[in-house]
C-alpha cells in the first residue's frame, strides 16, 4: 500500500526522538483538491479511530484513514535533498494528476 524509504524512515525516527515522539504512529492522510491534485498531511499520532488501516514500512508504523487509504495507495515516501542543503519529505503517488514517473 505504502513505501517508506530508508532515507524517510530514518528522519521520522529522528523526528520522534527530538520531539519525546517514540514509539507513536505516523497518521499519513490526504485529501484530492478542487484541480485533482493531492493535499498531504503528517504527524505522530496516538489516538486511533474506527476505521484506521495499519501498516508498516521500512519499520515505521503508519496509521491511515480509510478515507484517506484509496488516494495513498501506492504512495512512496521519499526524505530528498531539494537544494543544497534543504532537506524535505516528498510524497510520489500515482494517484495525484501531477505525479511524473521517475525515469
Amino acid at each position: 500500500m505504502i513505501t517508506i524509504t530508508p532515507a524517510a524512515a530514518d528522519q521520522i525516527r529522528t523526528s520522534a526522538d527530538q520531539g519525546g515522539m517514540q514509539g507513536l504512529a505516523m497518521r499519513i492522510a490526504a485529501k484530492r483538491d478542487p484541480d485533482g491534485s493531492i493535499h498531504y498531511g503528517m504527524g505522530f499520532d496516538d489516538n486511533e479511530l474506527d476505521g484506521d488501516i495499519h501498516v508498516t514500512s521500512a519499520g515505521i508504523d503508519v496509521v491511515i484513514s480509510d478515507a484517506s487509504k484509496i488516494l495513498l495507495d501506492g504512495m512512496t515516501l521519499d526524505y530528498v535533498e531539494i537544494e543544497p542543503d534543504t532537506f524535505q519529505f516528498i510524497f510520489m503517488n500515482p494517484n495525484d494528476v501531477n505525479y511524473v514517473p521517475p525515469e
